[in-house]
């Protein structure tokens, strides 16, 4: 019989695997609108996963006419709040930050993450639009409000967020329209829409070759080690190739997954809290979305998302009947 052929199995795909630096991830990338002037991302902390019944009403679908049941996962948004707009600029080397306009009554709980500035530190609207001319792209900078959930954390999350719109005086004028007011994800997403979710996945620690990578056991014939790559590489070149399966850190990678069905958008926490609260997280409060299939990382972790940038409009006829409020205990 031929010998099977069967390559080392982890993917290098992302490579080099390097752990993310902080737990909730920056977008580089976002859609370019426009027709709308919005904000083009929002976030939410994992609550956990349940099961959807879903009537399928496509027409080329497999299913169609029955009810189906999905994976799907709970992500709990509540309103983002703004505190600045900043201004991009673009030389030879690429982006920089032209300046800052911050909002004049600044929330406490910004204490908690950054050193909030003395009033006469801040630069005015009307002083800022002499850098309109510079200004390649506007985009906000939003922070959280984990004290409105059921998480025990106060301290906020700061991020950037895109802003579609036809021109630059558009995009700063709808960003400074929003300073001191809250910002719901239902303003900004529509049900069965797609969206990209960035996240950082569970941290795994030191692990060995054969989760690591995949590798097989050795034969118990076999000397020394048995759960270890059987060869390190030729004789030359004289060093251990990156390709070799080798223990080492797994997870607490940044990840992104695209074009994820956005199933549902509510607040009315009934329709998905299950009977017993979720697992490690606890019960639902106000807004939330239910996004089909899974969401990297672990419960409680804090998710970004955006519109998608891939072209994938909105999904018909899928239609969510209920959610499964079994007891996961």
């Amino acid at each position: 019989m031929p010998k099977a052929h069967k390559p080392r199995c982890g993917s290098l795909q992302f490579w080099p695997r390097v752990r993310a630096k902080r737990e909730y991830t920056r977008i580089r990338s976002w859609k370019t609108h426009t027709q709308s002037t919005l904000l083009l991302g929002f976030g939410g902390y994992k609550l956990g996963m349940t099961q959807a019944l879903i009537e399928d009403t496509r027409k080329h679908s497999l299913t169609k006419g029955s009810a189906i049941s999905v994976p799907a996962t709970v992500l709990q948004c509540p309103p983002l709040k703004m505190y600045a707009v900043r201004l991009y600029g673009k030389n030879f080397l690429g982006e920089y930050v032209l300046t800052d306009v911050l909002y004049t009554h600044l929330d406490k709980m910004l204490k908690r993450k950054i050193t909030l500035p003395k009033k006469k530190d801040l630069l005015s609207v009307e002083h800022a639009k002499k850098y309109l001319d510079r200004t390649v792209r506007v985009v906000a900078l939003v922070f959280t409000q984990p004290h409105i959930t059921s998480l025990s954390k106060k301290k906020p999350e700061i991020f950037e967020v895109g802003i579609g719109g036809a021109t630059v005086v558009d995009q700063f004028t709808y960003a400074t329209s929003l300073f001191g007011k809250e910002i719901r994800v239902g303003d900004l997403f529509k049900e069965h829409s797609f969206i990209d979710v960035h996240a950082v996945t569970k941290g795994k620690g030191f692990q060995g070759s054969v989760k690591r990578f995949g590798v097989s056991l050795k034969s118990h014939k076999s000397e020394k080690k048995r759960r270890a790559v059987g060869n390190l590489g030729a004789w030359t070149p004289k060093r251990v190739l990156y390709s070799v399966g080798l223990p080492g850190k797994m997870g607490y990678h940044v990840r992104t997954d695209y074009a994820k069905l956005l199933l549902s958008i509510d607040s009315d926490v009934s329709k998905i809290n299950p009977r017993g609260a979720f697992p490690g997280y606890g019960f639902a409060t106000g807004d939330y979305i239910v996004v089909k299939g899974s969401v990297p990382g672990p419960k409680k972790r804090f998710v970004r998302f955006n519109t998608s940038v891939r072209k994938r409009g909105i999904e018909h006829g899928l239609s969510v009947k209920a959610f499964s409020l079994e007891s996961q205990q």
